[in-house]
């Protein structure tokens, strides 16, 4: 029997090993992602090595490289020295878009101000960015679909611009 040792998972089987290996690469990246962002979310970080020393001290296998990498996929810029999440210009959103964040590899949520989802969507869909495969609206929460996971900055990007960020 093949074990497979990973932060979160510690055993998997034989026959699952090859397909639940790709998963967990996957899971492990999203997991990574959002400690990223919860990281620059509540701390001033200037320099990428100390994204790399936070992240290895919370069991993440890193580089510089690739500390690079996800913060350009997922927006993060430096502003004032410090790295920052994405946002949108309060003063400038349109349609009550309050934030736009990636979920997974292909999902993109909007947050809006309550009733405003739909017209938000509406206004998605006639942008008719080639990228977005689909949208689902409720009150305040906005699904966007894109067709593969390198749509997913650039579509985060042309979103940011379409509501005013």
């Amino acid at each position: 029997m093949t074990f497979i040792r990973h932060p979160f998972i510690l055993h998997i089987h034989d026959e699952y090993a090859v397909y639940t290996a790709y998963s967990i690469i996957g899971m492990e990246k999203q997991i990574r992602l959002q400690e990223i962002r919860k990281i620059v979310g509540s701390r001033r970080i200037a320099r990428q090595e100390k994204l790399v020393a936070l992240l290895t001290e919370r069991g993440f296998g890193v580089t510089q490289a690739s500390v690079s990498r996800d913060l350009d996929e997922l927006g993060i810029v430096k502003s004032g020295g410090y790295y920052t999440l994405p946002k949108l210009d309060r003063r400038k959103a349109k349609l009550g878009v309050k934030s736009i964040e990636t979920s997974g590899d292909s999902l993109i949520v909007i947050k809006s101000e309550p009733g405003f989802a739909s017209a938000a969507a509406t206004r998605i869909d006639s942008a008719a960015i080639s990228e977005i495969v689909g949208t689902i609206a409720g009150d305040d929460t906005i699904f966007v679909a894109v067709r593969r996971a390198s749509d997913q900055r650039p579509t985060v990007k042309k979103l940011l611009e379409l509501f005013g960020g």
